[in-house]
Protein backbone atom coordinates (compact mmCIF):
# COMPACT_ATOMS: atom_id res chain seq x y z
CA UNK A 1 0.00 0.00 0.00
CA UNK A 2 1.26 2.97 -1.38
CA UNK A 3 -0.41 6.22 0.40
CA UNK A 4 2.53 8.77 -1.36
CA UNK A 5 1.03 11.52 -3.49
CA UNK A 6 -2.86 10.09 -2.61
CA UNK A 7 -5.82 11.83 -1.81
CA UNK A 8 -6.93 11.38 1.48
CA UNK A 9 -7.68 7.60 2.25
CA UNK A 10 -11.06 7.05 4.20
CA UNK A 11 -9.68 5.26 7.08
CA UNK A 12 -13.13 3.40 7.76
CA UNK A 13 -12.25 1.42 4.47
CA UNK A 14 -9.16 -0.14 6.51
CA UNK A 15 -8.78 -3.17 8.01
CA UNK A 16 -6.73 -3.02 11.01
CA UNK A 17 -3.78 -4.58 9.26
CA UNK A 18 -3.48 -1.94 6.35
CA UNK A 19 -4.15 0.72 9.04
CA UNK A 20 -0.82 -0.77 10.35
CA UNK A 21 0.94 -1.12 7.13
CA UNK A 22 -0.12 3.10 6.34
CA UNK A 23 1.07 3.71 9.41
CA UNK A 24 4.31 2.05 9.17
CA UNK A 25 4.87 3.84 5.67
CA UNK A 26 4.62 7.24 8.00
CA UNK A 27 6.97 6.06 10.86
CA UNK A 28 4.39 5.38 13.02
CA UNK A 29 4.99 2.71 15.68
CA UNK A 30 2.18 0.32 15.60
CA UNK A 31 1.00 1.43 18.80
CA UNK A 32 -0.74 4.15 17.43
CA UNK A 33 -2.71 1.84 14.99
CA UNK A 34 -3.88 0.51 18.51
CA UNK A 35 -4.99 3.76 19.12
CA UNK A 36 -6.87 5.17 16.03
CA UNK A 37 -8.69 1.73 15.67
CA UNK A 38 -9.96 2.70 19.06
CA UNK A 39 -11.27 5.91 18.40
CA UNK A 40 -13.00 5.30 15.17
CA UNK A 41 -14.54 1.90 16.03
CA UNK A 42 -14.97 2.21 19.72
CA UNK A 43 -15.52 5.39 20.43
CA UNK A 44 -16.94 6.95 16.78
CA UNK A 45 -14.54 9.65 16.77
CA UNK A 46 -14.44 11.44 12.98
CA UNK A 47 -11.82 14.29 14.00
CA UNK A 48 -8.19 13.38 14.61
CA UNK A 49 -7.87 16.92 16.83
CA UNK A 50 -10.42 15.38 19.07
CA UNK A 51 -7.63 12.24 19.96
CA UNK A 52 -6.53 13.54 23.14
CA UNK A 53 -3.96 10.78 23.66
CA UNK A 54 -2.20 11.62 20.38
CA UNK A 55 0.39 14.37 20.06
CA UNK A 56 -0.93 17.25 17.83
CA UNK A 57 1.96 16.68 15.28
CA UNK A 58 0.97 12.93 14.60
CA UNK A 59 -2.82 14.03 14.86
CA UNK A 60 -1.73 17.06 12.09
CA UNK A 61 0.65 14.35 10.01
CA UNK A 62 -2.97 12.26 10.07
CA UNK A 63 -4.91 14.44 8.89
CA UNK A 64 -2.49 15.33 5.91
CA UNK A 65 -3.58 11.58 4.63
CA UNK A 66 -6.90 10.65 5.93
CA UNK A 67 -9.85 11.12 6.84
CA UNK A 68 -12.87 9.32 8.71
CA UNK A 69 -15.77 10.15 6.63
CA UNK A 70 -19.48 9.50 7.19
CA UNK A 71 -21.83 9.99 4.56
CA UNK A 72 -24.53 12.73 4.33
CA UNK A 73 -28.11 12.37 5.16
CA UNK A 74 -30.40 13.16 2.38
CA UNK A 75 -33.33 12.72 4.00
CA UNK A 76 -34.59 10.79 7.56
CA UNK A 77 -37.65 9.99 7.79
CA UNK A 78 -39.42 8.19 11.22
CA UNK A 79 -42.60 5.59 11.06
CA UNK A 80 -45.00 5.80 13.68
CA UNK A 81 -43.70 2.26 14.78
CA UNK A 82 -40.59 4.00 15.36
CA UNK A 83 -38.72 3.04 12.47
CA UNK A 84 -36.29 4.69 11.34
CA UNK A 85 -35.04 4.87 7.22
CA UNK A 86 -32.25 6.98 6.13
CA UNK A 87 -31.36 8.22 2.56
CA UNK A 88 -27.65 7.88 2.65
CA UNK A 89 -26.34 10.41 0.11
CA UNK A 90 -22.57 8.47 -1.02
CA UNK A 91 -19.44 10.67 -1.81
CA UNK A 92 -19.86 10.61 -5.63
CA UNK A 93 -23.78 11.61 -5.18
CA UNK A 94 -25.48 8.18 -5.09
CA UNK A 95 -27.92 7.33 -2.35
CA UNK A 96 -28.77 4.32 -0.69
CA UNK A 97 -30.89 3.57 1.96
CA UNK A 98 -30.39 2.11 5.36
CA UNK A 99 -33.18 1.19 7.97
CA UNK A 100 -33.38 0.64 11.91
CA UNK A 101 -36.43 -1.40 13.24
CA UNK A 102 -36.85 -1.12 17.43
CA UNK A 103 -38.33 -4.16 18.99
CA UNK A 104 -38.76 -4.96 22.80
CA UNK A 105 -35.70 -7.44 22.75
CA UNK A 106 -33.33 -6.09 20.09
CA UNK A 107 -32.74 -3.15 17.67
CA UNK A 108 -32.14 -4.44 13.76
CA UNK A 109 -30.05 -2.18 11.45
CA UNK A 110 -30.95 -3.55 7.95
CA UNK A 111 -28.06 -2.27 5.56
CA UNK A 112 -27.55 -1.89 2.03
CA UNK A 113 -24.29 -3.70 0.06
CA UNK A 114 -24.90 -1.81 -3.50
CA UNK A 115 -26.36 0.97 -5.13
CA UNK A 116 -29.54 -0.09 -6.66
CA UNK A 117 -29.71 -4.01 -7.64
CA UNK A 118 -29.42 -6.19 -10.88
CA UNK A 119 -31.60 -9.08 -9.57
CA UNK A 120 -35.03 -7.52 -11.06
CA UNK A 121 -36.83 -10.01 -8.43
CA UNK A 122 -40.42 -8.84 -9.62
CA UNK A 123 -42.18 -8.54 -6.66
CA UNK A 124 -39.22 -6.12 -5.02
CA UNK A 125 -39.22 -2.37 -5.58
CA UNK A 126 -35.34 -2.06 -5.24
CA UNK A 127 -35.01 -4.76 -8.18
CA UNK A 128 -37.03 -1.55 -10.55
CA UNK A 129 -34.02 0.46 -9.95
CA UNK A 130 -31.24 -0.16 -11.93
CA UNK A 131 -27.80 -1.20 -10.57
CA UNK A 132 -25.31 1.84 -10.26
CA UNK A 133 -22.00 0.03 -8.36
CA UNK A 134 -20.85 -2.17 -5.22
CA UNK A 135 -20.47 -0.17 -2.10
CA UNK A 136 -17.12 0.37 -0.46
CA UNK A 137 -16.03 -1.14 2.53
CA UNK A 138 -15.94 2.18 4.38
CA UNK A 139 -19.51 2.81 2.52
CA UNK A 140 -21.06 -0.75 3.76
CA UNK A 141 -19.41 0.37 7.70
CA UNK A 142 -20.36 3.81 7.72
CA UNK A 143 -24.09 3.01 7.59
CA UNK A 144 -23.36 1.11 10.75
CA UNK A 145 -21.34 3.99 12.58
CA UNK A 146 -23.84 6.44 11.76
CA UNK A 147 -26.78 4.86 13.24
CA UNK A 148 -24.94 4.86 16.32
CA UNK A 149 -24.31 8.20 16.59
CA UNK A 150 -27.78 8.87 16.13
CA UNK A 151 -29.01 5.95 18.69
CA UNK A 152 -26.34 7.00 20.62
CA UNK A 153 -24.24 4.16 21.01
CA UNK A 154 -20.55 4.92 21.65
CA UNK A 155 -18.82 3.76 23.61
CA UNK A 156 -19.30 0.48 21.38
CA UNK A 157 -20.13 -2.47 23.67
CA UNK A 158 -21.82 -0.33 26.56
CA UNK A 159 -25.22 -2.25 28.25
CA UNK A 160 -28.30 -2.00 26.58
CA UNK A 161 -27.13 -1.55 23.44
CA UNK A 162 -29.98 0.09 21.34
CA UNK A 163 -28.55 -1.75 17.92
CA UNK A 164 -27.71 -5.67 18.72
CA UNK A 165 -28.19 -6.69 15.25
CA UNK A 166 -27.21 -6.32 12.03
CA UNK A 167 -29.47 -7.63 8.69
CA UNK A 168 -28.02 -7.22 4.98
CA UNK A 169 -31.35 -7.22 3.32
CA UNK A 170 -31.22 -4.14 1.99
CA UNK A 171 -30.24 -2.50 -1.40
CA UNK A 172 -28.37 -4.74 -3.69
CA UNK A 173 -27.24 -9.02 -3.37
CA UNK A 174 -25.08 -9.03 -0.49
CA UNK A 175 -22.72 -12.25 -2.60
CA UNK A 176 -22.66 -9.72 -5.97
CA UNK A 177 -20.44 -7.70 -3.38
CA UNK A 178 -18.77 -10.26 -1.05
CA UNK A 179 -15.28 -8.86 -0.80
CA UNK A 180 -16.51 -5.76 0.40
CA UNK A 181 -18.83 -7.37 2.37
CA UNK A 182 -16.81 -10.02 3.79
CA UNK A 183 -14.38 -7.25 5.16
CA UNK A 184 -16.76 -4.79 6.50
CA UNK A 185 -18.62 -7.35 8.56
CA UNK A 186 -15.10 -9.02 9.64
CA UNK A 187 -14.46 -5.21 10.58
CA UNK A 188 -17.36 -4.96 12.59
CA UNK A 189 -17.29 -8.12 14.42
CA UNK A 190 -14.00 -7.36 15.45
CA UNK A 191 -13.66 -7.79 19.57
CA UNK A 192 -11.57 -4.23 19.23
CA UNK A 193 -13.91 -2.44 18.09
CA UNK A 194 -18.14 -2.73 17.23
CA UNK A 195 -18.11 -6.18 18.28
CA UNK A 196 -21.22 -7.51 17.17
CA UNK A 197 -21.45 -11.11 17.26
CA UNK A 198 -21.09 -13.47 13.95
CA UNK A 199 -24.60 -14.46 15.65
CA UNK A 200 -25.99 -11.18 15.73
CA UNK A 201 -25.52 -10.65 11.70
CA UNK A 202 -27.61 -11.75 8.85
CA UNK A 203 -26.60 -12.07 5.39
CA UNK A 204 -29.82 -12.29 3.07
CA UNK A 205 -29.25 -13.35 -0.39
CA UNK A 206 -31.54 -14.55 -3.79
CA UNK A 207 -29.20 -17.80 -4.25
CA UNK A 208 -25.54 -17.11 -5.21
CA UNK A 209 -24.25 -20.71 -4.95
CA UNK A 210 -20.70 -20.18 -5.19
CA UNK A 211 -20.70 -17.77 -2.65
CA UNK A 212 -23.04 -19.58 -0.58
CA UNK A 213 -20.30 -22.09 1.40
CA UNK A 214 -17.65 -19.51 1.04
CA UNK A 215 -19.44 -17.15 3.35
CA UNK A 216 -20.28 -19.58 5.64
CA UNK A 217 -16.53 -21.24 5.95
CA UNK A 218 -15.09 -17.32 5.88
CA UNK A 219 -17.63 -15.17 8.29
CA UNK A 220 -19.98 -18.02 9.49
CA UNK A 221 -22.62 -15.26 9.89
CA UNK A 222 -26.38 -16.64 10.03
CA UNK A 223 -27.81 -17.18 6.57
CA UNK A 224 -31.08 -16.09 4.66
CA UNK A 225 -32.24 -17.27 1.77
CA UNK A 226 -34.74 -15.10 -0.41
CA UNK A 227 -36.91 -18.04 -1.30
CA UNK A 228 -40.07 -17.18 -2.29
CA UNK A 229 -41.19 -20.21 -4.91
CA UNK A 230 -41.22 -24.07 -3.89
CA UNK A 231 -40.95 -24.98 -7.71
CA UNK A 232 -38.41 -23.32 -10.59
CA UNK A 233 -40.75 -22.51 -13.15
CA UNK A 234 -42.10 -19.63 -10.52
CA UNK A 235 -39.03 -18.49 -8.98
CA UNK A 236 -37.93 -17.89 -12.66
CA UNK A 237 -40.57 -15.18 -12.52
CA UNK A 238 -40.10 -14.40 -8.79
CA UNK A 239 -36.27 -14.38 -8.80
CA UNK A 240 -34.74 -14.48 -11.96
CA UNK A 241 -31.14 -15.47 -10.92
CA UNK A 242 -33.00 -18.90 -10.08
CA UNK A 243 -32.19 -19.20 -14.09
CA UNK A 244 -28.60 -19.78 -13.39
CA UNK A 245 -28.91 -21.06 -10.15
CA UNK A 246 -32.20 -23.73 -9.47
CA UNK A 247 -33.71 -24.65 -6.88
CA UNK A 248 -31.96 -28.24 -6.76
CA UNK A 249 -27.97 -26.24 -6.98
CA UNK A 250 -29.83 -23.40 -3.72
CA UNK A 251 -30.77 -26.35 -1.81
CA UNK A 252 -27.84 -28.13 -1.79
CA UNK A 253 -25.67 -25.41 -0.93
CA UNK A 254 -27.65 -24.43 1.89
CA UNK A 255 -27.66 -28.29 3.28
CA UNK A 256 -23.76 -27.97 3.35
CA UNK A 257 -23.59 -24.08 4.61
CA UNK A 258 -21.09 -24.46 7.90
CA UNK A 259 -22.49 -24.45 11.71
CA UNK A 260 -26.38 -25.32 10.99
CA UNK A 261 -27.95 -27.09 13.54
CA UNK A 262 -31.47 -26.91 15.57
CA UNK A 263 -29.85 -24.02 17.21
CA UNK A 264 -28.70 -22.00 14.33
CA UNK A 265 -30.76 -22.53 11.43
CA UNK A 266 -31.39 -21.03 8.19
CA UNK A 267 -33.54 -18.88 7.61
CA UNK A 268 -35.89 -18.97 4.11
CA UNK A 269 -37.76 -15.89 3.75
CA UNK A 270 -41.27 -16.33 2.18
CA UNK A 271 -43.27 -13.42 0.80
CA UNK A 272 -46.85 -13.98 0.68
CA UNK A 273 -48.81 -13.18 -2.64
CA UNK A 274 -52.23 -13.80 -3.04
CA UNK A 275 -52.82 -16.48 -5.63
CA UNK A 276 -49.23 -16.99 -6.52
CA UNK A 277 -47.69 -18.53 -3.70
CA UNK A 278 -49.73 -18.76 -0.79
CA UNK A 279 -52.02 -22.42 -1.08
CA UNK A 280 -51.37 -25.03 1.37
CA UNK A 281 -49.79 -27.44 -1.40
CA UNK A 282 -47.69 -24.85 -2.09
CA UNK A 283 -46.74 -25.12 1.75
CA UNK A 284 -46.61 -29.22 1.71
CA UNK A 285 -44.06 -28.45 -1.16
CA UNK A 286 -41.95 -26.21 0.87
CA UNK A 287 -41.67 -28.57 3.82
CA UNK A 288 -40.29 -31.17 1.08
CA UNK A 289 -37.75 -28.80 -0.49
CA UNK A 290 -35.97 -28.30 3.19
CA UNK A 291 -36.47 -31.56 4.32
CA UNK A 292 -34.03 -32.16 7.12
CA UNK A 293 -32.54 -28.38 6.69
CA UNK A 294 -32.26 -26.85 10.38
CA UNK A 295 -34.38 -24.47 9.10
CA UNK A 296 -37.02 -21.30 10.14
CA UNK A 297 -39.67 -20.06 7.93
CA UNK A 298 -40.32 -16.19 7.70
CA UNK A 299 -44.00 -15.41 6.40
CA UNK A 300 -43.54 -11.88 4.92
CA UNK A 301 -47.08 -10.24 3.86
CA UNK A 302 -46.16 -8.91 0.90
CA UNK A 303 -45.46 -4.93 1.21
CA UNK A 304 -47.21 -2.78 -1.90
CA UNK A 305 -45.49 0.02 -3.62
CA UNK A 306 -46.21 2.21 -6.41
CA UNK A 307 -46.55 0.18 -9.88
CA UNK A 308 -46.46 -3.25 -8.09
CA UNK A 309 -48.64 -6.06 -9.69
CA UNK A 310 -49.08 -7.97 -6.98
CA UNK A 311 -51.22 -8.06 -3.61
CA UNK A 312 -50.63 -9.34 -0.64
CA UNK A 313 -52.32 -13.47 0.59
CA UNK A 314 -55.49 -12.78 2.79
CA UNK A 315 -54.06 -12.97 6.71
CA UNK A 316 -56.64 -16.01 7.21
CA UNK A 317 -54.47 -17.47 3.99
CA UNK A 318 -51.31 -16.54 5.35
CA UNK A 319 -52.31 -18.35 9.13
CA UNK A 320 -53.31 -21.97 7.79
CA UNK A 321 -49.99 -21.88 5.34
CA UNK A 322 -48.03 -21.15 8.82
CA UNK A 323 -50.25 -23.96 10.27
CA UNK A 324 -49.08 -26.12 8.16
CA UNK A 325 -45.20 -25.69 8.47
CA UNK A 326 -45.85 -25.57 12.45
CA UNK A 327 -47.53 -28.63 12.30
CA UNK A 328 -44.45 -29.94 10.81
CA UNK A 329 -42.41 -29.04 13.70
CA UNK A 330 -40.83 -25.45 12.39
CA UNK A 331 -41.24 -22.24 13.35
CA UNK A 332 -42.78 -19.87 11.05
CA UNK A 333 -43.25 -16.19 12.08
CA UNK A 334 -45.45 -14.20 10.07
CA UNK A 335 -43.62 -11.00 10.06
CA UNK A 336 -45.27 -7.93 11.41
CA UNK A 337 -44.39 -4.94 8.71
CA UNK A 338 -42.59 -2.51 10.30
CA UNK A 339 -42.23 1.14 8.67
CA UNK A 340 -44.85 0.58 5.66
CA UNK A 341 -45.83 4.30 5.58
CA UNK A 342 -42.34 5.10 4.89
CA UNK A 343 -41.45 2.49 2.33
CA UNK A 344 -39.04 1.06 4.59
CA UNK A 345 -40.57 -2.40 4.78
CA UNK A 346 -39.40 -5.14 3.30
CA UNK A 347 -39.11 -5.37 -0.47
CA UNK A 348 -39.71 -1.28 -0.55
CA UNK A 349 -36.25 -0.13 -1.00
CA UNK A 350 -35.40 2.39 -3.51
CA UNK A 351 -33.42 4.97 -3.18
CA UNK A 352 -35.39 8.44 -3.28
CA UNK A 353 -33.37 10.02 -5.42
CA UNK A 354 -34.60 8.46 -7.99
CA UNK A 355 -38.47 9.27 -7.50
CA UNK A 356 -36.69 12.70 -6.19
CA UNK A 357 -35.32 13.08 -9.84
CA UNK A 358 -38.37 11.95 -11.88
CA UNK A 359 -40.62 14.41 -9.74
CA UNK A 360 -38.02 17.01 -10.62
CA UNK A 361 -38.05 16.15 -14.51
CA UNK A 362 -42.05 16.37 -14.62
Amino acid sequence: MNIAGLDLQDLTDFSFSEISEAFLQLELPKFRANQIWSWIWCHGVTDFQDMNNISKPIRSLLAEHFIIARPAISRRQKSYDGTIKWLIRLSDGHEVETVYIPEEDRGTLCISSQVGCTLNCSFCHTGTQRLVRNLTVGEICSQILLAMDELGEWPAGKLNRKLTNIVLMGMGEPLFNYENVAKAMKIVMSGDGIGISKRRITLSTSGIVPEIIRCGEDLGVNLAISLHAVNDTLRNELVPINRKYNLQALIDAVRNYPGLSNTRRVTWEYVMLDGVNDSQEDAIALLKLIRGIPSKINLIPFNPWPGSNYISSKSEKIEKFAAILLKAGYASPIRTPRGSDILAACGQLKSDSVRLRASQRA
